[in-house]
């Protein structure tokens, strides 16, 4: 039975509640806050030891208060499962690396290893507050990590191996953590990378670090000087260990740190609390239809998202322990060794490991497509019953691809679960019901308790066409703060400048009468063509669908003169030119899907498409290229996932403006 189903039916017994739909559920949910928040409160069993006087009512935005007064803490709600899913033999994490070496851990292991990381941690005299880096990539002691630091009241941060050294700096050096916790070395794309010099200069960076911990991989070249064993840090297991509990802590008590991408300036360093992520990951629950891999109706649970570890995806794919789910880890590239593409690795990995909720981006899903695979070829993929996107909208040829790929094994019944949210509030604010129809290329409905609009230029609510996506309404994981925005200024202008009181998103949002909602860009990306405007997802899913495109981007390039000129960059398969034929094609495409107004005025053969480290097209840092800024403030190298193409755009954007383009 689905979770939503559950969660409704609950609310009948125990709150004398009826919905006709889940429109009228969402209503009440974005109406009476402090009465859905406390049904979710009480649904997921979260335990207090004090008493809070009340929920929160919506009064103001930014800094509602919720929950006054209670107390809570991530890591103990993670351990609360431990019991009944070690009576049913269920693990807490099944993870595997790019060669094949897997690790399972118990929920009581999972404990065991926190406890002793977190008791290590208070050692070197980390207390409530202090900042603990992480230097990770997707394994199980990221997860030890986060909860170690959970338990003590200490807030976590990571970034991933495979971000550039000046890039972890500018995150790292942000937030003065008093301890580092890294690895030596990574495997990935079918060769072994040396970490060990990054680390040492990362430590040499940050003087206020005095705990280093490092996980030897056997892939560093050298030994992390004043450095201690990771390993040795995990592995105590006595009296002290066993009796070790995770402190409670204030409802708001920081977390964790989040970064924004980064590519055109500092990153943001986004606070969340403890309390706002449990409750919104909870809600969530509901939507990604997830529940306790021990109970009964989800026995056998086992949650995958590919993901790096600073893509906001890993927090909510960790963030599944929080129900009881098991979790699926993979460590390595999705599409197999550099030079020799497999887009069916992952697949197998998930075939492996009787995987039964699979989430990636939406790129993965259009690099499986774009590549051919057959995903039968992978193994037996029976236990898959969802297949979840996000991180770029999904175009609806590709979600069409992969029913049809299921129903080619016999799962004719696979249901897709699309998202939107991000990392300002790690959570959605757009989501899957399994209860609700699926239309390819869209989102199914709109989150529980985020009271989500479309809004037009006047600040007016617009429904079957495109506008703002805002959010009127506190949604209790919306960041505390960011970390050294003393007075709070510019948390409120990345989302409340627009509009105050209002949190603006920044996404182009679009909702049917029936609830269902599209994501066609991002609104400070949008294309305008003689009044006519349109969010670039809409163009590339025109366009991508043709088997002969690889990748594009778009970018709408004012000429000063009240008029514009639309530039697309066209990355083809490999062995195919940007020829005539292939442009006619591109423009057919569009003008069958959108409209004649945004074909493009000029077709460019690039050799890749610029993106971050989380698989978003870098449209704006392009634009702004072409439109005269110095590259130094448009991109960050460290923050590009292939830099390597960024000067060819700049040679490009020159050419530009010297007129010979």
């Amino acid at each position: 039975m689905p979770q939503m189903r559950l969660y409704r039916e609950w609310l009948e017994r125990n709150y004398g509640l009826t919905f006709a739909d889940y429109s009228a559920m969402w209503q009440w949910s974005t109406t009476d806050l402090a009465g859905f928040w406390r049904s979710i409160w009480d649904y997921h069993q979260l335990e207090s030891p004090t008493a809070f006087s009340a929920v929160g009512d919506g009064s103001a935005m930014p800094g509602t208060p919720w929950f006054d007064g209670a107390q809570v803490n991530y890591a103990r709600q993670v351990f609360r499962h431990v019991e009944l899913a070690a009576a049913a033999n269920m693990p807490a994490i099944v993870a595997e690396n790019e060669r094949g070496e897997v690790t399972e851990l118990s929920w009581k292991e999972l404990r065991r290893r926190s406890a002793s990381l977190a008791l290590e941690l208070r050692r070197h005299g980390i207390r409530r507050g202090d900042r603990v880096a992480g230097y990770l990539p997707n394994i199980p002691e990221a997860v030890i990590a986060l909860l170690a630091c959970a338990s003590v009241g200490a807030i976590w941060t990571v970034c991933s191996p495979d971000m550039g050294t000046p890039a972890v700096l500018d995150r790292f050096r942000q937030t003065s953590p008093r301890a580092l916790i890294a690895v030596d070395g990574v495997f990935y794309g079918g060769r072994a990378m040396d970490r060990s010099a990054t680390v040492t200069q990362i430590r040499r960076e940050l003087p206020s670090v005095v705990a280093l911990l490092v996980l030897q991989t056997g892939h560093g070249e050298a030994l992390v000087p004043d450095s201690s064993d990771l390993e040795i840090a995990l592995s105590r297991d006595d009296d002290e260990v066993a009796a070790f509990e995770p402190e409670w802590l204030p409802f708001d008590h920081p977390l964790w740190i989040l970064y924004s991408s980064g590519t055109t300036g500092l990153p943001k360093a986004i606070v969340h609390g403890h309390g706002g992520i449990i409750v919104s990951a909870c809600a969530g629950h509901q939507h990604l239809d997830l529940g306790a891999s021990y109970a009964p109706n989800n026995f056998g649970e086992r949650f995958h998202w590919y993901t790096a570890t600073g893509w906001v995806m890993w927090n909510l794919q960790v963030g599944a322990l929080l129900g009881g789910t098991t979790i699926c880890l993979f460590d390595g590239s999705p599409g197999g060794a550099k030079g020799k593409p497999d887009w069916r690795a992952l697949w197998a990995f998930a075939a492996r490991h009787r995987v039964t909720w699979f989430g990636a981006g939406a790129a993965f899903f259009n690099s499986c497509r774009k590549a051919g695979i057959t995903i039968g070829d992978a193994g037996d993929l029976s236990a898959v019953r969802a297949l979840g996107s996000t991180g770029s909208p999904l175009p609806a040829d590709v979600q069409r691809w992969g029913v049809d790929q299921f129903d080619a094994i016999g799962r004719s019944n696979i249901w897709w679960c699309n998202i939107s949210g991000g990392t300002d509030l790690a959570a959605a604010f757009l989501a899957g019901n399994r209860e609700l129809p699926a239309t390819p290329g869209r989102l199914q409905c709109r989150h529980l308790g985020a009271a989500v609009e479309a809004w037009n230029e006047e600040g007016r609510t617009v429904l079957g066409q495109v506008g703002e996506l805002v959010c009127t309404r506190p949604f209790p994981s919306m960041p505390l703060y960011f970390w050294g925005d003393e007075d709070g200024s510019r948390y409120r202008a990345s989302y409340f400048g627009e509009w105050p009181g209002i949190w603006r998103h920044g996404d182009w949002l679009q909702i049917e009468v029936d609830g269902s909602c599209t994501i066609t860009g991002r609104s400070d990306a949008t294309i305008n063509r003689h009044g006519l405007r349109m969010g670039t997802a809409d163009i590339y899913s025109a366009v991508e669908h043709l088997h002969e495109v690889f990748d594009s981007l778009v970018i709408d390039i004012e000429d000063g003169q009240g008029d514009s000129k639309l530039l697309m960059f066209v990355v083809p398969v490999e062995g195919r030119q940007l020829d005539a034929e292939l442009q006619s094609a591109m423009a057919s495409a569009i003008r069958n899907a959108l409209s004649p107004r945004f074909i493009p005025d000029h077709f460019i053969h690039a050799p890749g498409i610029p993106r971050t480290l989380t698989g978003k097209k870098q449209e704006l840092p392009v634009k702004r290229l072409f439109q005269g800024w110095p590259i130094a403030k448009v991109f960050n190298l460290d923050a590009i996932a292939n830099p390597e193409v960024v000067p060819w755009y700049k040679a490009r954007a020159k050419a530009w403006q010297e007129g010979r383009a």
